[in-house]
């Protein structure tokens, strides 16, 4: 049962990071300590309405913490070890 609950756990966590921008926010956000949307909006070259989207959808589901100064919020990762995920993608060379 215990095995279930962590695969339950564990697909969650894909779903909510299962497109190209979320994982590439990860990325970014695993180099620094935090970014604010407009600073990830232009690494990324993204619509800022878009990533705000995302964003608001992978701090929701415990992914992102969010920190707030003045009219900015500041985005890092809740959990380093996320970035295990894309290093185990890199090493398999999915293209």
């Amino acid at each position: 049962m215990q095995d279930l609950l962590q695969m339950e756990e564990a697909a969650y966590t894909l779903k909510a990071i299962s497109h190209g921008t979320r994982l590439c926010v990860i990325s970014l956000l695993a180099d620094t300590h935090e970014m604010n949307v407009s600073e990830i909006g232009t690494k990324l070259n993204c619509e800022q309405s878009l990533l705000s989207h995302h964003l608001t959808d992978m701090r929701a589901k415990g992914i992102l913490n969010c920190r707030r100064e003045g009219k900015n919020c500041y985005y890092s990762l809740k959990n380093k070890q996320i970035t295990q995920i894309l290093d185990c993608i890199k090493s398999c060379n999915c293209e």
